[in-house]
This record gives structure tokens, C-alpha cells and sequence, in this order.
């Protein structure tokens, strides 16, 4: 489910907080979500009043700060770690998004956003598990546009070998050990 259903494809979403609020309470509240044994929500960077009222309206099992390596975005990732712990809830690690590029015509790993030792350090910094990195790569982007994730689309690739290795990581912290944890 996504607010791309509920708004025109090229239309702005132009809300103020109340009609965020709305908008979170009927994606929470009023969606059949079936069985899950996992819900994730991908929320936009930033401390605002989507990301509180999360924390207010769902009992969260906890968090992943995703990041990428760049300057700008881990000064955001340390707001929104921040914040996570000033309303109590655990950051269960931390994921660096497009940590590299491999470029398949020279074979040279390229660190587009930097080096990783901001993410390191940011880790070290605020004693935060750092879960795995996610490589930059097209075909994660075509995949999801597909809506076939690349753990579905090519479940041997080394991109979904990343996506697999975090989310093995993060199971055992949310109390799924089980054998559908392992084949996740």
C-alpha cells in the first residue's frame, strides 16, 4: 500500500498535518492487511508529524535508520536516531543504501556517495548495529518499478543476497528466529 494509490500519479501531495493524520490513520486502521507477520513503513526522511504520529498510534517493534553515505543524508539519519529515542523507540540498526557501484564495463567498485566511514562512525557514535549495505544498482529501481523486488527477480544476485543477509539480521531483534525468518 502506498500514497501513490490514494493521489493522481502526477498530482502534488500538498497536506497539512490533519490531513496527514487522516491519510496515516486510514493506511494503519482501515486497510486489510491480512496475516502479517511483518509490517514495514518506509517513512520520508525528517522528525515531522508523520514520523510522530507513528510512533504514537502503532506499537513498534522498532526502527532502521536508512542512509546513505553522503554528508547531508547522515546529518538526517542522526535526527531521525534522535528522535526515535527521545519517544523510546529501539533502532534496531541501521542499513547504508547505495554504499557502492560496481560498474560492469571496467569492474571498478566506485563509492558514489563517499566513503563509508561516516556511516561507520556514525554506528560507533550513537552504538547503533550496522545491518548491511545495498549496493547502488539499476536494476533494484526496475525491480521495485515492476514491483517485483530483486529478492523476487533475481533471488541469486548479489544485490538480493544484501537485502536477505539485513533481513536476517533484523528478525532475531523483533522475535522471528523461526525457519521463515531463515528463508526470508
Amino acid at each position: 500500500m502506498s500514497m501513490g494509490y490514494l493521489v493522481g500519479e502526477s498530482a502534488p501531495v500538498v497536506w497539512r498535518g490533519p490531513m496527514v493524520m487522516k491519510a496515516i490513520q486510514q493506511l494503519l486502521h482501515e486497510v486489510d492487511w491480512g496475516g502479517l507477520d511483518i509490517l514495514v513503513l518506509d517513512l520520508p526522511p525528517g522528525t515531522g508529524d508523520t514520523q510522530l504520529t507513528i510512533t504514537q498510534q502503532v506499537i513498534l517493534d522498532g526502527s532502521v535508520i536508512v542512509t546513505t553515505p553522503h554528508t547531508l543524508a547522515t546529518k538526517d539519519a542522526v535526527k531521525g536516531i534522535n528522535m526515535f529515542k527521545t519517544v523510546g523507540v529501539d533502532i534496531l540498526g541501521l542499513v547504508q543504501n547505495m554504499s557502492l557501484f560496481h560498474c560492469p564495463n571496467c569492474n571498478h567498485d566506485t563509492h558514489v556517495f563517499g566513503s563509508n566511514k561516516r556511516v561507520e562512525k556514525l554506528c560507533q557514535d550513537h552504538d547503533i548495529d550496522f545491518l548491511g549495505d545495498i549496493p547502488l544498482h539499476p536494476n533494484i529501481g526496475d525491480d521495485g518499478e515492476r514491483g517485483k523486488p530483486t529478492v523476487v527477480s533475481e533471488p541469486s544476485s548479489e544485490r538480493a543476497s544484501a537485502f536477505l543477509h539485513i533481513a536476517r539480521a533484523i528478525c532475531p531483534k523483533i522475535g522471528l528466529e523461526g525457519a521463515g525468518c531463515q528463508n526470508s
